[in-house]
C-alpha cells in the first residue's frame, strides 16, 4: 500500500459562546482547522485535523499547518501509510520541528491503518479499558459571578469536572476560584488553569489565597522551572500542560515530582504515535492524564476519545470534546456527549465520515 494524494481542507470552526477567552487577554472567536485526506493506491483513505488554539498560545499556527504539510507532502508519497514509525522517522528528517505540523499526516495514517486491519484505532493502540471517559468543560475567562453561572449551566448538560481559565489579574482570579468553588457540588472537580499567565509571585499570591479550596492548579506560569518553584510552595493538587510537549519532559516531570497530573496534547506531540508513546510512558509511572489536543472539530474529539480509551480509568483524568464547543459539523460519526462522557467510535479507524459540505473544496492537492 502506498499514499498516492495528501488532499488539505481549511474550515471556519466558530464559537457556539461567541468568544473563548484565557489568559493575558487572549481571545479567539472563529477557529481555523486543518483537515487532511490520504488516498492510497488501495483505495484506502484516512482523514486527520489539526486545529492550534489561535496563534499565541503554543508555537503553532493554522497556516503554518498547510504551508509545512506542502513541504512535507513530496517525501510522504509513494510511503506505506501502515509503517507509522517509519513515516514519523521520515517526516522528522524532512522537516525539523514543527510537531503540529505532522500530527494530522500522523492521524490519517492511523486511520488508515485501522480501516485496513478492520480494527477501530483504539483497539489497535492497546485496547478500550471502559465503555466511556470523563469530560471537562473549558469555562471562558470572564468575571467571577459569570464563571459560576458558566459552571452551574454546564453541570445541567452532565459535565462535572471543569477548567476554570485565570491567568489574569491575581485578585480577580482569587475571586474567580472562590466564587466557582462555592458553586460546585458533590464530586465536583474545578481545575484552575492560568496558562501560563501568572508571573510567579502572583501565582504564590493566588495558590496561597485558596488554599482552601478544593483545586487544581495547572501551569501557572511559562517555564518548567518557574511551575516547579510553585509547586514546591503549595499542597494543591498540581497539573503541567504547556510545558509537557515529549517523553523527556515526562521523564522530568515524574523524577522532580513536578506534577500530579499531565495534559498530553496530541498535536504538540506530533500526533498519535508519539502522543500513545507519552500516555503509555505516563501509565507505566502511574501519571494521571488528560487526554486533549489544543483545538478542534469532529476529527479531533474521535482522535481524542481513542488515544483515552487506552487509558486505565484510575489514570484518565479527564478529556474533552471540542466538537460541542463550535457550531459547524465537519464529519459525522464522531463521538458525542452523553452526561459528561464520551466513547470512541467500534468502526474501523477512527470512525469518521467527513462531510464534504462542510469541508469545501481543498485548498491544496499533492497532485497540482
Amino acid at each position: 500500500m502506498k499514499i498516492e494524494n495528501i488532499n488539505v481542507y481549511q474550515v471556519d470552526l466558530p464559537l457556539r459562546e461567541g468568544r473563548y477567552s484565557w489568559s493575558e487577554g487572549k481571545s479567539v472567536d472563529v477557529f481555523d482547522s486543518t483537515v487532511v485526506e490520504i488516498e492510497t493506491d488501495a483505495e484506502i483513505t484516512g482523514y486527520g485535523e489539526v486545529c492550534p488554539l489561535g496563534p499565541v498560545y503554543l508555537p503553532a499556527y493554522a497556516r503554518g499547518v498547510r504551508a509545512g504539510i506542502e513541504e512535507l507532502a513530496p517525501a510522504l508519497i509513494g510511503q506505506d501509510p501502515r509503517r507509522l514509525l517509519v513515516l514519523n522517522e521520515l517526516m522528522d528528517r524532512a522537516l525539523k520541528g514543527h510537531p503540529y505540523v505532522k500530527s494530522a499526516i500522523d492521524i490519517a495514517c492511523w486511520d488508515i491503518l485501522g480501516k485496513v486491519a478492520g480494527l477501530p484505532v483504539c483497539e489497535l493502540m492497546g485496547g478500550r479499558y471502559a465503555d466511556d471517559v470523563t469530560l471537562y468543560r473549558a469555562i471562558s475567562q470572564r468575571p467571577a459571578a459569570e464563571m459560576a453561572a458558566n459552571v452551574a449551566d454546564y453541570r445541567e448538560e452532565g459535565y462535572r469536572r471543569f477548567q476554570l481559565k485565570v491567568g489574569g489579574h491575581a485578585d480577580e482570579d482569587i475571586a474567580r476560584i472562590r466564587a466557582v468553588a462555592e458553586a460546585l457540588q458533590p464530586g465536583d472537580k474545578l481545575v484552575a488553569d492560568a496558562n501560563t499567565g501568572w508571573l510567579m509571585h502572583d501565582a504564590m499570591r493566588v495558590v496561597n489565597a485558596v488554599r482552601d479550596v478544593d483545586v487544581y492548579i495547572e501551569q501557572p506560569c511559562k517555564s518548567y522551572e518557574e511551575c516547579l518553584s510553585v509547586r514546591r510552595n503549595t499542597t494543591l493538587p498540581f497539573v503541567l500542560d504547556e510545558v509537557i510537549d515529549s517523553v523527556p519532559a515526562i521523564l522530568r516531570a515524574a523524577a522532580d515530582g513536578a506534577a500530579d497530573i499531565v495534559n498530553i496534547k496530541i498535536s504538540k506531540f506530533g500526533g498519535l504515535t508519539r502522543a500513545k508513546q507519552a500516555r503509555d510512558l505516563c501509565v507505566s509511572l502511574g501519571i494521571a492524564m488528560t487526554l486533549e489536543d489544543s483545538w478542534g472539530g469532529d476529527i479531533v474529539t474521535a482522535t481524542i476519545a481513542h488515544l483515552a480509551q487506552g487509558v486505565p480509568p484510575a489514570l484518565q483524568f479527564t478529556s474533552t470534546d471540542f466538537n460541542s464547543y463550535v457550531t459547524t459539523s465537519i464529519a459525522d460519526g464522531a463521538p458525542q456527549r452523553v452526561n459528561g462522557r464520551m466513547s470512541a467510535s467500534a468502526e474501523p479507524g477512527l470512525g469518521v465520515r467527513p462531510n464534504f459540505d462542510a469541508l469545501g473544496d481543498p485548498v491544496w492537492r499533492s497532485g497540482t
